[in-house]
């Protein structure tokens, strides 16, 4: 029996045009991009040729672009980067001036909810006593509201990292909203040098790109990160778009690649299957219907859930993912009900997939005010390409006999 994959923001399949692009960069075209003979420059022109073609879906320069090994790496490249640097120039003004100010310490908001490559990186910086920071709380629905970022804001912020798409309940930030909202306080400080003094604004946007808008200067975003294997090209690589003129320092040393940002040979097929997925992506009619298709059967999937007693769905249904179904059913363990699907050939997921191997309860959940015992009960299932209206039926058809089986096994009844 077929598997009915319904992990899609866990990871996607390579899509065959992908692994195409990318199969003459194991063998044949095996350069390194920074040889100066005939197999390194080939390898360097395919590089150039990927950094291009996203360039041209973000709305930015080439030279904005920074490839990295995923998601993670991009958004510990852009916490630490900002800060690192910030931390440096505060320390030159000082010794210019021989003093010591008060609030020198470089402030930043993030949400409570955000994937564990910000929040951990964040709460490392304030254990390293190199920062202090600020969570702040999404609402009952899962969104991030404008009015509490703004609040707060101190004299010492620099950086404000709010995700795009929620990897578990696929909830929508207000993105453009936040990042306006940032530029308006940018122009009251007057700021004469970009890199001292003003606020920067972060995404993680790795759910976002499949369905989402993705130009920065729409967004007004100074940083963005982007994975390969979320939008169905090959895991390892990913991106942080970092605007001209913004400054971090190099986490990774020893090279001079990717505008002296990231040391390392660069991964080729790589970035080359990355291109050619955004090229794919970046066709706007086929995401449009693709949106569309998906959004449709999202909310078959809901409405059906939502039949079983006791069960509620996680997160705004509007400003939602077309491609994102988290429903908590009460008194019936999410693992049990993973177990359970699995057997019947569909594979879902407790939450992220960074985090699917932990008991504790889901951190974005319990942010929302649910209770420990309502996100044990949490799936999510989330939708892709390939899915169809009968694996959906499918899904449908065993849930109720799964989760009414768990309940009457279950001390909680």
């Amino acid at each position: 029996m077929k598997k009915i994959y319904l992990d899609h923001a866990a990871t996607t399949l390579v899509d065959d045009n992908v692994l195409k692009k990318m199969l003459p960069y194991f063998s044949d075209k095996f350069g390194n991009p920074s040889s100066i003979h005939g197999l390194g420059q080939e390898a360097r022109f395919a590089v150039d040729e990927a950094r291009r073609k996203i360039a041209e879906f973000l709305n930015c320069k080439t030279e904005e672009i920074i490839f990295t090994s995923g998601g993670s790496e991009s958004d510990n490249l852009a916490i630490r980067g900002i800060i690192e640097n910030q931390i440096s120039k505060i320390k030159m003004q000082n010794d210019r001036v021989k003093i010591e100010k008060e609030n020198q310490k470089p402030h930043i908001i993030t949400s409570v909810f955000e994937h564990h490559a910000v929040l951990q990186s964040v709460k490392e910086l304030e254990e390293e006593g190199k920062i202090e920071a600020t969570y702040v709380k999404p609402n009952r629905d899962g969104i991030i509201e404008v009015a509490d970022v703004e609040a707060a804001i101190k004299k010492n912020t620099v950086l404000v990292s709010i995700m795009y798409v929620n990897n578990e309940i696929g909830t929508v930030q207000p993105i453009r909203e936040i990042g306006k909202m940032i530029e308006k306080q940018n122009q009251k400080s007057k700021i004469k040098d970009q890199n001292i003094g003003r606020i920067f604004f972060h995404t993680d946007a790795v759910q976002a790109a499949e369905y989402f808008e993705m130009n920065v200067d729409y967004l007004h975003v100074d940083l963005l990160t982007l994975s390969a294997h979320k939008i169905y090209g090959p895991k390892g690589v990913g991106l942080l778009y970092l605007r001209d003129g913004v400054e971090i320092k190099q986490q990774i040393v020893g090279g001079g690649q990717e505008y002296k940002k990231r040391a390392g040979t660069e991964n080729v097929a790589g970035i080359v299957g990355f291109g050619k997925a955004v090229e794919i992506l970046n066709n706007k009619s086929k995401i449009i219907n693709n949106k569309n298709g998906i959004e449709n059967l999202r909310n078959g999937l809901i409405d059906g859930l939502l039949k079983i007693p006791n069960s509620f769905l996680n997160g705004s249904r509007e400003f939602r993912s077309p491609a994102n179904v988290n429903i908590s059913f009460l008194n019936a363990e999410g693992e049990s009900i993973l177990l359970n699907l699995d057997m019947e050939n569909i594979a879902a997921s407790t939450g992220s997939a960074c985090t699917s191997g932990s008991l504790e309860p889901s951190h974005v959940l319990i942010s929302m005010g649910l209770h420990p015992e309502q996100c044990h009960g949490s799936i999510r299932f989330t939708l892709g390409r390939s899915t169809t209206k009968a694996e959906i039926g499918k899904v449908l058809e065993v849930m109720p006999k799964i989760v009414e089986k768990l309940r009457n096994m279950s001390p909680m009844k």
